[in-house]
């Protein structure tokens, strides 16, 4: 039984495709821990061309993702998990942090009967119809700056959370000394072969193979 389910709601699911089926994703899958699964949101759309947007009520240039597909399609999905939370990436929500995929990917470790269910709606077009946000559990935020969809935001997060589930990442400690792993704490410098290039050289300390020298150096460089 894989430990975190995703379902991604999309227009364009052929762009999260690729990057889900390889590396540490293309990992997760591989070994059950991760279950990606993709939903067009077209499938839901209305009349004989599958509609799924329309113009804004007041005025305004783009179009607006309509209530009807997107409840249908996030009400299609919870028949078989009632429970599953539905994320939104939105300019609206909390910006997304280091603790905030570590807390899912600890509830996802933990879950025992059943996978934990992520639905992640990616919006398009100038955006959605605000009563969509009556069915969303959890609306995030990269930075305050505006993609064109949500695609990559959906793929950031679950990138973020995946990672971190035990058995993803090869070392031990692989995702416990990195950046942001204790708050807003930034990895000190790494280094590999060649010791020199082009004149730039690993610090000594590095080189000596004096543990405790190379921690309290690792230390003192991390910000």
């Amino acid at each position: 039984m894989s430990k975190i389910k995703f379902t991604i709601i999309s227009l364009f699911n052929e762009t999260l495709e690729p990057y889900l089926n390889a590396s540490m994703m293309w990992k997760a899958k591989e070994a059950g821990i991760a279950e990606f699964n993709f939903v067009n949101l077209r499938d839901f759309g209305l009349g004989p061309h599958k509609k799924v947007d329309d113009t804004i009520y007041g005025g305004g240039d783009g179009m607006l993702l309509m209530c009807e597909p997107v409840f249908n399609a996030i009400e299609s999905i919870k028949k078989d998990n009632p429970e599953a939370l539905v994320y939104l990436p939105t300019p609206a929500g909390k910006i997304w942090e280091q603790k905030d995929a570590k807390d899912l990917a600890k509830r996802a470790e933990e879950s025992t009967e059943k996978p934990l269910h992520i639905i992640i709606l990616c919006p398009h077009y100038e955006g959605y119809d605000e009563r969509i946000l009556s069915i969303v559990d959890e609306k995030f935020c990269l930075g305050k700056y505006v993609l064109t969809g949500g695609e990559l935001p959906a793929l950031i997060l679950i990138d973020s959370v995946v990672r971190l589930i035990p058995g993803v990442l090869g070392g031990e400690t692989s995702a416990e000394i990195e950046s942001f792993s204790d708050g807003d704490n930034i990895e000190y410098p790494q280094y590999t072969k060649p010791a020199e290039f082009r004149g730039m050289k690993v610090p000594d300390v590095l080189l000596s193979g004096h543990h405790a020298n190379v921690d309290k150096w690792r230390e003192e460089n991390s910000k």
